[in-house]
């Protein structure tokens, strides 16, 4: 008996959101670093600081499929899954599978280190961190190099985040693209939803982390 597949909401709208944004905010931190807009790129920078401070939230109180421990395997998990890379089968997994979950740590952690070094950062003309003067300027010469080397980082796992979408449509036959633009994804009939949240409470735990960096930034 052939297996029926209907559409399940799996990606809540504030996912999403963070997720498009974040797409457009390093393309534009990459641009305006390159032009020497460093007004835009501040801006760029505090705007990624809030939608971190507001993913590691919802990573705890989100809807299951954003929540850390639902997607966070062990790493022997992970190596299994991409043993099968080669397998074509039909796509089961409601939200990240466990090689993902993997890669989303990876590329909030270095999002973290770019965010912390370029609040010390300085460019030795006009433009600063807020924190800069409190490590001093030895220091902060330091950071502003960690800074721009995690950037090459931070490339380097966004191609290897579009080559493994392309990689999953070309061998496995599933398209990991569309269910982030959409929110839903065609599963088993007999699958479980996922618990998803009302995009409210992610509006007021952006809100929050929005108001948290304000703060910061005015009164450091």
């Amino acid at each position: 008996m052939r297996q029926l597949y209907l559409p399940m909401p799996i990606w809540d709208l504030p996912t999403r959101v963070f997720h498009w944004t974040l797409v457009v905010l390093l393309f534009t931190s990459w641009l305006s670093a390159r032009l020497d807009w460093m007004r835009v790129h501040v801006l760029c920078g505090y705007t990624v600081l809030t939608l971190l401070l507001f993913r590691i939230v919802w990573g705890f109180i989100g809807s299951d499929t954003a929540r850390f421990s639902r997607f966070l395997k062990t790493p022997l998990a992970a190596v299994r899954h991409l043993l099968h890379l080669a397998r074509r089968e039909p796509d089961t997994e409601v939200g990240h599978n466990a090689a993902g979950g993997w890669m989303v740590i990876v590329m909030l952690a270095i999002l973290v280190v770019q965010v912390a070094t370029g609040l010390c950062a300085n460019d030795d003309v006009l433009t600063e961190g807020p924190l800069a003067r409190i490590v001093g300027k030895e220091r902060s010469d330091w950071l502003t190099h960690i800074h721009s080397v995690n950037f090459t980082l931070i490339e380097i796992v966004v191609a290897a985040h579009v080559l493994a979408i392309v990689t999953y449509r070309l061998l496995k036959g599933h398209n990991l693209l569309w269910p982030m633009i959409t929110g839903k994804k065609r599963l088993p009939g007999a699958t479980p939803a996922p618990r998803m949240m009302h995009p409210i409470l992610g509006l007021a735990v952006l809100g929050v982390a929005a108001l948290a960096v304000f703060l910061f930034v005015e009164f450091v």
